[in-house]
This record gives structure tokens, sequence and C-alpha cells, in this order.
């Protein structure tokens, strides 16, 4: 897949809206297909095999963030959450149940676009290098397959913004990195005045490591100043 050809799905119960973003992602160069409802979803998925979703949040029937939460059940398909722009806790929502990004509704579709390409350079197959499997803690991640492996040799898939958020951690051992620092490595761009995103996916990160914010060993918060991976990095093979 490569980004000119990436299938994009969007799924919006606004007519208005489809066919906006259908015409201006395909002039893109993406193919779009389009759903109104959450219920086309799992035959979307099986007969067009999207490489990103685009996905409403409020829509008629299965809303977005029960949409959302059933996908990463059984599927590691980039998720941009679109939401109403005074909805705060809907966006902070659909981030802890797996969302990879966000977007407030009214949008500018050059910044969806930004967003898209962003996500989708995450989920980019990464080169064969001589530090492919990395240590940290209990850990080891593989960087080609973006698995978690534990002691005990058990494989869990990380999704786009969770591998992305770990890698700038591993590419920082035992460093206070700041919430802009953190947001800046990991989306590639500056956080928006007041944006508490970086927290949520940094819980989320802790809850696939097996770890909560009272009694993190691995990913330590560092008061008034930010984040910090409390273990050395150790190049496996």
């Amino acid at each position: 897949m490569t980004m000119n050809h990436a299938t994009v799905a969007v799924i919006d119960d606004d007519a208005e809206i489809r066919e906006l973003l259908h015409a201006y992602l395909s002039q893109h160069g993406f193919r779009v297909v389009l759903a109104e409802s959450g219920d086309a979803v799992p035959s979307l998925l099986r007969d067009e095999s999207p490489d990103l979703l685009i996905l409403d949040i409020m829509m008629p029937g299965e809303d977005g963030l029960s949409l959302c939460r059933d996908l990463r059940r059984h599927s590691n398909v980039p998720i941009i959450m679109l939401t109403a722009s005074s909805d705060e806790t809907d966006r902070i929502l659909g981030l802890e149940l797996g969302a990879d990004d966000y977007l407030a509704k009214p949008f500018n579709p050059r910044e969806l676009l930004a967003r898209i390409k962003a996500v989708l350079r995450r989920m980019r197959p990464l080169p064969s290098t001589p530090s492919r499997m990395v240590r940290f803690g209990p850990w080891c991640l593989d960087r080609i397959t973006r698995e978690l492996i534990d002691d005990m040799g058990n494989r869990s898939r990380l999704s786009g913004a969770d591998y992305q958020l770990l890698g700038v951690f591993l590419d920082h051992p035992e460093q206070v990195l700041s919430r802009e620092r953190l947001f800046d490595l990991s989306r590639g761009r500056r956080a928006p005045p007041l944006d508490r995103s970086i927290d949520v996916h940094v819980c989320r990160l802790r809850q696939r490591l097996g770890e909560d914010a009272q009694h993190s060993q691995l990913i330590r918060t560092v008061r008034g100043a930010g984040y910090v991976l409390a273990a050395p990095v150790e190049a496996v093979m």
C-alpha cells in the first residue's frame, strides 16, 4: 500500500460530508468508500479492506464510540474520529477506546488530509535493522511486526498511535519528556492549546504494558514536567 493508493472508508450519516470527503480525498489520490451507518462496517471491512477509517461519533444505531470499541477487539485498522467541537468527553473516550486521532467538526478538509497522511505514515512497515528487537523492563518490542512480547513470549500487536508513542519513549529512555514534546514527536505536529490527548494515549499505553497511573514502574509521571520511561533500552537483535 502506497499513500496515494490507500483506501479510506468514510462512515458518517451526513450525506454532505460523505460527498465532500469522497470528492476531496479522491482528488488527492485516495480510493474512497462510503457508509452512512455502523451497520455497514463489517461488510465494508471484509469486501473493501480499507487502510483507514474516518468514523463519525454521532450516528443513528450503533454510534462511533461503540463501533470503535468493537473494532479494537479484532482489528488494528487506523481510526480517525470526527467529533462535535464542544464534546471533549467524547474525544477523550474515543482515544481511550483505541482511535488513532480525532478532528472536531466543522473541519478543514486539508487538515483532515494531513491527519490521514500522518496516521498512514505511522503504519508503514519499517526496514529491517540490527535493532529490530528492543528490550525494556520485562517487555520486548518487535519494530517490524509492531508487537509487544512479554516475558512468556506472548505477542500483542500495537495500534499505530500506541506504537508511535512507545517508539518515542524507547528513543529517549530515562529522559523526562513534556506533554508538548511527546505530542510533537509522536504526531509530527504541535499540540493545540490545552490539549490533553497525550495523557489519554499514555494511559492507554500503560494499560497495554499491564500498568496503571498509580503504580506505573515503566512510564512514570514527573509532576509538572511530563513523563519518563524509567528503564534502560537494550537492542536484542
